[in-house]
């Protein structure tokens, strides 16, 4: 191998195996099935070259950062050998894995885009985004409440996409870099951006922008960083799967600890360094504690407001809120989106019966039933009294279905307290263009009222060009004997 670390990689023997680490640029075959690793070509691979701690490319080619220790776990553990292929930028690492160059991309978000030409690995690691501002910005406790202001995000990245579909309000500016990104909010070119916490701290601390603090975090847009392998490659991808599992929590975060910290290069002393030092990490530590102090009152209002004090669930105001956003994002950019209407059959007898306490009992314990039957993408919310809606982006009305009567089967055989049963009908429909929110309702609950009518117990989904009370309703499941 020449000196840069990125020529060809050293072949290990099978029985006494050694191993050459630059960066992620490792070739380790002694974990590979029998027969496999001789004559084994490393595999090439992109990453984005300018985007520290996380990962960067020197400018020896060798691939360094967060990413690549980890990926240099994953490439031992595996047997997979790697080695790094220099771009320019984000832009031609993702065109270098489409063109095929590169055979996968090492640190990314998985987005639905992303999903139609990448297979994605489990997450390698897990990191929150956090709103950054200038000193003197006010917390932010929801972005969609601020009016006419800019955030600044690095071209081509996940976070573009989502905050274009659920903050339409903001102005969003698209810079080349991530320090081009804090420079300009900064420099008051721009009021905030979102970043992950380890960029952000990262950053601050190593340009000295200590003029910039965290002013609120988003749940939910956590960055869950996999490797994206190219369509049609599943051996790679369940081999790079295999060793992604056998990385503990505790090697990513001693990895990224490693990274995080920052290294002073100074020909000051000791202790004129620390006297220069002390009076702004006296200001940042202060101001750090009162952000997040404010951060977890104005986030468990935030959250207040938004559930149902009884079940847990979101309540209808925020439903409503999530609604009008899918909608939009459904309409604008001709995405699925189903919706599911779930009432609780006879549960005025439910509370006549055992009383209201058994009844409340009763709504707690299927909120639970729903959680685990959701996935992540998923809503699930209380409409009213024994009502739920849930909400499903990126689902077809077929898969909705599914996942509705999957729900009703669970529930079906669900032990409640005194040897009480409980059945649900369910109403599913699927947006169409042009679709508002009423009208998409309007279908749901007429195939929800159809299924009360033809005996309770039961999914039905609405059919195509139903739009009218009386309109035809298929019935599409019937309960189990």
């Amino acid at each position: 191998m020449d000196s840069s670390g990125v020529g060809r990689p050293v072949r290990p023997k099978l029985r006494d195996w050694r191993c050459w680490r630059g960066g992620a640029a490792v070739a380790l075959l002694a974990f590979l099935p029998a027969g496999a690793a001789r004559g084994a070509e490393a595999v090439p691979y992109c990453a984005d070259p300018d985007w520290p701690p996380y990962e960067s490319i020197s400018a020896d080619g060798r691939h360094q950062g967060i990413a690549a220790d980890l990926l240099a776990l994953v490439s031992e553990r595996s047997g997979v050998a790697l080695r790094p292929l220099p771009t320019r930028d984000w832009e031609d690492s993702l065109s270098a894995v489409r063109d095929g160059r590169c055979r996968f991309l090492s640190f990314l978000n998985r987005t639905p885009r992303r999903e139609e030409w990448l297979d994605f690995t489990e997450p390698l690691f897990v990191d929150p985004n956090v709103l950054v501002t200038r000193e003197d910005h006010d917390y932010v406790a929801d972005p969609a409440a601020l009016g006419g202001e800019t955030m600044v995000l690095p071209k081509g990245t996940s976070v573009e996409e989502r905050v274009r579909r659920d903050f339409p309000n903001l102005r969003l500016i698209l810079v080349d870099s991530e320090a081009e990104a804090f420079a300009m909010v900064a420099r008051r070119q721009a009021d905030m951006t979102l970043r992950s916490l380890t960029v952000a701290v990262y950053t601050i601390k190593k340009d000295g922008w200590f003029n910039l603090k965290v002013a609120g975090h988003l749940p939910g847009y956590e960055n869950l960083l996999s490797i994206g392998v190219r369509k049609g490659e599943p051996a790679l991808r369940e081999a790079l799967d295999r060793g992604v599992r056998t990385v503990t929590a505790a090697e990513r975060a001693a990895i990224a600890n490693r990274h995080v910290a920052i290294q002073v290069q100074s020909p000051l002393d000791r202790w004129t360094l620390l006297k220069l030092l002390a009076l702004p990490a006296a200001v940042l530590l202060t101001s750090l504690f009162w952000i997040f102090r404010l951060m977890r009152v104005n986030e468990r209002l935030r959250v207040l407001s938004r559930t149902d004090v009884l079940t847990g669930l979101a309540n209808r105001s925020h439903l409503n809120d999530i609604f009008d956003r899918e909608i939009e994002r459904a309409g604008r950019y001709r995405r699925p989106l189903s919706i599911v209407l779930v009432d609780l059959d006879h549960f005025k007898q439910v509370n006549d019966r055992f009383g209201h306490v058994f009844g409340d009992r009763v709504l707690v314990e299927f909120a639970g039933l729903a959680r685990k039957a959701l996935r992540g993408t998923d809503t699930v919310g209380r409409w009213g009294g024994e009502e739920f809606l849930i909400l499903c982006p990126e689902t077809t009305e077929e898969a909705a279905f599914a996942l509705a009567e999957r729900l009703r089967l669970t529930l079906r055989v669900y032990g409640f307290p005194a040897g009480h049963r409980q059945t649900a009908s369910f109403g599913v429909a699927g947006f169409r263009a042009g679709d508002t929110v009423d009208a998409l309702l309007v279908r749901a609950d007429h195939a929800l009222y159809r299924a009360k009518d033809d005996g309770r117990d039961r999914v039905v989904l609405a059919e195509e060009g139903t739009s009218l009370p009386d309109a035809i309703l298929r019935r599409t499941a019937c309960p189990a004997d």
